[in-house]
């Protein structure tokens, strides 16, 4: 209660206490004085109604001084809440401040290092789009090609009566692209292991002390196949075979060099299909001072379709001009491993020289060193020495080549039946060949001719796909120039072989095979035969059997 409260009370409660006193008779032992008026009931009553009005007015007081005592702790508690309040609030707003403050510093510092970034990324973008647009032109460039080429591992054996067995290991790789330049043009590239020395052959042999092997360019060339005449293919360089062929006339792996010009028109005949016509221009030695030898040809060929059975018949004629010059080729076109001179007033030793084969083909009487003939597998045709010591073929080599391709489909897709068959004319050869001496055998007749037969069931399209088969021919000494012929075979010309062969497609990419050679001489009578050390002259030669176990991966 407040103090200035109590104080005004106190003489409120006096005076009435004093009243009520005042109302009490007191004894008096000298009635000197007259009487007083006395008081009367009334009189005690008002003043009764006056303390208890005063008494209610001091409880009323006292309520009102307990509200307005709990009014004020309740304003104080108020108070101190809101200067507790208010101290937080203050606190706050500092760390709020100092927060700001910080902020500011940040945003600045942000600010700053945004305009660095956003600098940093202009530079970039502008970067990144030169850099797109280099990749886009590279994309460009050489999204329109595709890559190629295979992994060959093969391990062979050669047994022969007479001869000490043989076996190697080696290993083929290819690899190449090709594609279109422009919606007209087409082109490729390919590298490929193999001697130098010899282009029917792309194998390089596990020898030599480990040593690196040889891989160079094996085709390089040009098509112009324009949208609007597919009918017209024009091919220049180094190519595959345009034209329809076997391995009678060219190895495999031989890529011609050259020009080939082919029309072919896709018929809707009900069985012929499409007809081919073809010019074929072959280079093979330019003379910067002499004549130019090289291959003048054409070809025409059809694909007939009746039923299941397709055919694809074919008609070649190719004629070597100046062929001679293949009995006078470089040390470099040979490989040749060694040097010298076999002249009769000034003989030179055989010195080794760096070549990697396979060197000088041998022929009767003809030159030890280069220039020297060309035959990677040796040189089986007729040749004789002519006045000047060089050598010369005996005849001349215009191919009549007939090939007649066959395909039955069966009632399993993966076991089509394939017959392929052959007869090849050489049109320029001598009626004559020679024996081994070099005279003429005149009742042997022209060896001039080539037959062959090759038939197989299966493919090897699709995993698991199986191919089995069986290939003949009899091809005669002069039926085909033996530099450019089928090299796995016996010999390149004169010979009689089988061969055996069957696939297995592991993989969508991968291929094992099994191929079987067995072939012999077919006259080792005449010139330049090949034959065992062991066999006669004219007598039959054992046949050599030649045994190839390959794995072969493709990319």
């Amino acid at each position: 209660m407040n103090s200035a409260l109590r104080w005004s009370v106190i003489p409120l409660l006096a005076t009435v206490l004093m009243a009520q006193t005042a109302t009490k008779p007191k004894p008096k032992k000298k009635a000197v004085k007259p009487a007083e008026p006395a008081v009367t009931q009334q009189d005690v009553q008002a003043l009764r109604d006056a303390v208890a009005a005063q008494q209610a007015q001091i409880e009323a007081l006292k309520q009102t001084l307990a509200q307005r005592d709990a009014a004020w702790q309740q304003s104080q508690q108020q108070l101190q809440q809101a200067q507790s309040t208010a101290a937080d609030a203050q606190q706050k707003a500092a760390e709020a401040q100092s927060a700001a403050d910080a902020q500011k510093a940040t945003v600045g510092k942000l600010s700053s290092d945004v305009a660095d970034v956003q600098t940093t990324l202009t530079n970039t973008a502008v970067g990144t789009q030169d850099e797109q647009k280099r990749v886009s032109a590279l994309e460009s460039a050489f999204g329109r090609f595709r890559f190629n080429g295979d992994v060959r591992v093969r391990g062979e054996n050669f047994n022969q009566n007479g001869t000490q067995d043989r076996n190697r290991g080696r290993i083929r790789v290819r690899f190449g692209f090709d594609g279109k330049l422009n919606e007209d043009f087409l082109a490729g590239i390919s590298l490929a292991t193999g001697s130098l020395g010899d282009p029917t052959s792309t194998n390089e042999t596990f020898t030599n002390n480990f040593d690196r092997k040889t891989i160079a360019l094996d085709r390089a060339w040009i098509t112009y196949n324009p949208v609007g005449h597919k009918w017209l293919s024009l091919t220049g360089g180094k190519f595959l075979y345009p034209w329809q062929k076997s391995a009678a006339t060219f190895d495999a792996d031989l890529n011609p060099e050259g020009f080939d010009q082919k029309l072919s028109f896709d018929l809707h005949s009900p069985w012929l299909k499409n007809f081919t016509v073809q010019g074929i221009e072959l280079l093979f030695n330019e003379s910067g001072g002499g004549q130019d030898s090289y291959a003048l040809g054409a070809q025409a060929s059809a694909r007939l379709q009746m039923g299941r059975w397709t055919a694809t018949p074919s008609f070649l004629s190719l004629k070597f001009n100046r062929p001679d010059a293949i009995l006078a080729a470089s040390a470099f076109a040979v490989g040749a491993t060694t040097t010298g001179s076999t002249s009769t007033t000034t003989p030179v030793p055989s010195i080794p020289v760096p070549g990697e084969g396979p060197g000088c083909a041998s022929v009767a009487g003809g030159p030890k060193f280069a220039l020297c003939p060309f035959g990677p597998n040796g040189m089986t045709n007729a040749t004789f020495i002519g006045s000047n010591g060089a050598a010369h073929f005996y005849s001349g080599f215009n191919y009549a080549d007939f090939i007649l391709n066959n395909q039955f489909r069966t009632n399993n897709a993966r076991w089509p039946i394939n017959i392929m068959v052959e007869f090849l004319d050489n049109l320029d050869a001598m009626p004559h060949p020679l024996d081994s001496t070099g005279a003429v055998l005149s009742d042997l007749g022209s060896q001039n001719k080539e037959y062959g037969f090759d038939f197989s069931i299966g493919q090897t399209k699709n995993k698991n796909d199986i191919q089995i088969g069986y290939a003949w021919n009899r091809q005669e000494q002069d039926s085909a120039i033996a530099s450019f012929v089928e090299s796995d075979q016996r010999a390149p010309t004169n010979i009689l072989q089988n061969r055996v062969y069957a696939l297995w497609k592991l993989r969508a990419n991968t291929v094992a095979s099994f191929t079987w050679w067995r072939g012999r001489t077919l006259n080792t009578a005449l010139e330049n035969a090949v034959k065992t050390s062991s066999t006669a002259v004219g007598a039959t030669e054992p046949y050599l059997n030649r045994m190839q176990f390959d794995v072969i991966y493709t990319f």
